[in-house]
């Protein structure tokens, strides 16, 4: 019996942590003017390969039109993306945004989410960024260019193949696999306190 038992939790912990490595990870807010800018966060605990970070709150023009950027720790850019709608073809639409990376450093990284066109203002993020010095317009009537006026205020980001994520906006959705390594380490607590009654 201690054997299988044993044998059941080993089974359980490598699901787990194998599910935890696969979790999405998604935060959602909503900003107010045209200068915002959104500052997201991840740690890779690793080296780590097919990281990929991506908007999908454009809905066709319901939303403004986004640029990503991932910024290293220390401030440096790393890339910055305006239109990539291929990451999640099941729910970005046309001018989505976001970036893939088939290697990645171990370390933190900060990723950030603004407004067409205003782009990072140099290769630090210290630098800020394009419309910094611009008097804030509300979304509402702002006339985004290539987006006109009247978009709404909504973003939403998803991070795929990172450690850990934060943002100082709530998280609101997370997939399955984390689910899943939830569901693991009940059973793994549940098993191992019937461990500990059997043998008394």
């Amino acid at each position: 019996m201690k054997q299988m038992l044993n044998t059941v939790i080993l089974t359980l912990t490598l699901g787990m942590t194998s599910a935890a490595q696969a979790v999405l990870i998604n935060f959602e807010g909503n900003i107010e003017f045209h200068n915002d800018v959104i500052y997201t966060y991840f740690t890779l605990d690793n080296d780590a390969t097919n990281v990929r970070m991506w908007t999908d709150s454009f809905k066709d023009g319901e939303n403004f039109d986004p640029i990503t950027a991932l910024w290293k720790d220390s401030g440096e850019l790393v890339d910055e993306n305006d239109d990539n709608d291929e990451i999640d073809t099941a729910t970005q639409t046309e001018f989505d945004s976001g970036l893939v990376f088939g290697n990645l450093s171990a370390g933190d990284y900060v990723f950030t989410i603004a407004t067409y066109n205003n782009f990072a203002g140099g290769t630090m993020i210290s630098d800020g960024f394009s419309f910094d010095n611009e008097t804030a317009i509300p979304l509402a009537v702002w006339n985004q260019p290539a987006n006109g006026v009247d978009m709404g205020t909504y973003w939403s980001v998803w991070f795929d193949g990172v450690s850990s994520a934060r943002s100082d906006s709530p998280s609101v959705a997370v997939s399955e696999p984390s689910a899943i390594a939830l569901m693991s380490f009940g059973l793994f607590g549940l098993l191992a306190s019937r461990r500990k009654s059997s043998k008394r």
